[in-house]
């Protein structure tokens, strides 16, 4: 849920990376952290749990501005994915406007992707949000690791779901997550634009949206 203050003109966006632990959430926002060059970039924050191996959440701000002067801002977060932190995870879900669920490649995971996305279905109830209208993109991630499920077997898995096409990456390189990352915004746009009419009153065009706020640095794409 936007939060939205016309005072101000400003309009504040918030994606939740989520997936079961130690599946790349944190690298997935770290990579971003780095590779991103938006017109605007936060410092990244980081907050540590002490019984649990990813981070508690990070946050990045990145934001563009409108024709009209809208101060458009997306934090980007991540939960812990390990299980006593539940609590936590419905805490960063609550008002999340689109999440990108990280999974893991791996066949020895899947079970475990399984029960986190039961648990993401989960909370968002609890949190007033309904997973079916919900912008988000799935990915699966550790692709350069051997033992992983079939590119094709995914996809057909996932295929009468409302997330296909599946987004694949090796994070850790930073392969696939700023794709990730476009398809998730293209998502956003969608809802965004229809509850606050980006295009027509702020001069904020899907392709403007996409492009500003997914633009690499010019070091890293060369």
């Amino acid at each position: 849920m936007a939060d939205h203050s016309p005072e101000d003109n400003r309009l504040a966006l918030k994606v939740v990376f989520y997936g079961p632990a130690l599946s790349g959430k944190t690298t997935n926002l770290m990579q971003l952290h780095s590779l991103l060059n938006p017109q605007r970039k936060g410092e990244l924050m980081v907050l540590e749990t002490r019984d649990d191996r990813t981070l508690f959440f990070d946050m990045l701000p990145i934001g563009l501005k409108g024709d009209s002067g809208l101060d458009l801002r997306l934090k980007l977060y991540t939960v812990p994915g390990q299980v006593q932190h539940d609590s936590t995870r419905k805490a960063v879900l609550s008002r999340a406007d689109a999440v990108v669920f990280v999974a893991d490649s791996q066949t020895s995971q899947q079970d475990n992707n399984a029960t986190a996305f039961g648990n993401l279905e989960e909370n968002l109830e609890k949190v007033g949000l309904d997973i079916d209208t919900l912008p988000m993109a799935v990915q699966f991630n550790k692709r350069d690791l051997p033992g992983v499920v079939a590119d094709a077997e995914l996809q057909r898995r996932w295929a009468e779901t409302p997330w296909a096409p599946l987004q694949m990456a090796a994070a850790l390189h930073g392969k696939g997550v700023i794709e990730t990352f476009r398809v998730l915004l293209d998502r956003l746009y969608t809802e965004v634009d229809r509850e606050f009419a980006l295009s027509t009153d702020h001069g904020i065009d899907r392709d403007t949206f996409i492009r500003q706020l997914s633009a690499a640095s010019e070091e890293r794409c060369a």
